[in-house]
């Protein structure tokens, strides 16, 4: 466990590093194994307020059709109708609406997630996983997260039924974060 950060310092405005930060996602499929994947083309931006860090903000852009589980099949499917509609929803979005620090490195970020244009509150609970100057001079700060959703919530239904019972995919999804961002000001 990293000792807890000054987070005063931490003040600012900063964005998502795309190349350094992963916003994935993983579902059981056929009851018995689980598939991973991606999204690929992402922004995001912080407000930070190190003094009063409830103060803050997040939020995240991301396109629909950069969505990747290493199978150009499965993700054709999973950008259709049956799932992620995204010709009609082409960005899937979350804005904060409360952070609260719960530990000396944990905070809860609460906000609203829309898919297919279906907007849930969630909150997804974060590690402060520390700052660091990178060799180009920028200041970077990471934080780690994940929470489940159901994809019904989000009018997400498709399935199949499996001969042996069950269904192909599960309802729940587990979401996860990890982020890398630069300070811009």
């Amino acid at each position: 466990m990293t000792a807890p950060a000054n987070y005063a310092e931490l003040t600012g405005t900063y964005e998502l590093d795309p190349a350094h930060t992963r916003i994935g996602f993983v579902a059981r499929h056929a009851m018995v194994t689980k598939v991973r994947g991606a999204f690929n083309e992402f922004a995001g931006k912080a407000e930070i307020d190190g003094d009063a860090p409830e103060k803050s903000t997040a939020a995240v852009s991301i396109k629909a059709a950069s969505i990747d589980t290493r199978n150009a099949d499965r993700d054709g499917h999973l950008r259709s109708n049956d799932f992620l509609q995204m010709d009609e929803y082409p960005e899937i979005t979350f804005a904060s609406t409360a952070i609260k620090q719960t530990g000396d490195n944990e905070f809860d970020v609460t906000g609203d997630l829309t898919i297919r244009g279906v907007t849930k509150s969630i909150t997804i609970p974060f590690t402060f996983e520390g700052q660091a100057q990178d060799p180009f001079g920028n200041v970077r700060i990471g934080f780690e997260g994940s929470t489940v959703i159901n994809r019904k919530d989000f009018g997400i239904t498709w399935n199949a039924a499996l001969e042996t019972g069950g269904v192909l995919v599960s309802e729940k999804v587990t979401l996860e974060f990890e982020v890398s961002a630069i300070k811009t000001a």
